[in-house]
């Protein structure tokens, strides 16, 4: 039976919780952990901000059905979104927000298409993860609408944040 063939295993991207070595070794070693980082949405046109899991893989209310590109005129007219990788740390008082980073989105419902670049999104994840601050691409009342969502979502980890965090969002008094 050398026609038989046998399926190839795939190894993909594994998405685990907690320490991938602990208590174990071989399979999952290595592998990447996501559970401290969300991402947030901002409509600027709603001003609201909501957090949407589906956007760890692309998958958000706001993606789903809109076909993406690299090129800015396919979603002429569209609606502007920002994604924002939000990673939450731990100090000695307490958690915090240690990363934050935002991503351009461009969706237009009417022609089912949108603008981002994938790699940016990806590379700004990264960024948060690693716990940066980088959100001096977004206007003032997405920065807004984002600081306010921080400081209601959690008041005690906005207060715990870096001072990096209040400047950049235009908060004039960090409360550190």
């Amino acid at each position: 039976m050398a026609d038989e063939q046998k399926p190839k295993q795939k190894l993909g991207f594994t998405i685990i919780k907690n320490d991938p070595t602990d208590g174990h070794k071989g399979f999952g070693i290595g592998s990447l952990s996501l559970e401290n980082i969300t991402p947030v949405i901002i409509d600027t046109e709603e001003e609201i901000a909501s957090i949407q899991i589906g956007a760890m893989h692309a998958k958000s209310d706001i993606e789903r059905g809109i076909k993406f590109t690299t090129n800015r005129e396919d979603s002429e007219g569209g609606k502007l979104y920002w994604l924002v990788w939000v990673t939450i740390d731990f100090k000695e008082n307490g958690p915090y927000y240690a990363g934050v980073t935002s991503c351009e989105m461009i969706v237009n419902r009417e022609k089912r298409r949108g603008y981002k670049l994938l790699a940016d999104h990806v590379n700004l994840m990264d960024k948060s993860m690693k716990r940066r601050i980088i959100v001096d691409n977004m206007d003032e009342k997405s920065k807004k609408i984002l600081a306010d969502f921080l400081k209601d979502h959690n008041e005690d980890m906005w207060n715990n944040s870096e001072a990096k965090l209040h400047i950049d969002l235009s908060d004039s008094s960090p409360h550190l």
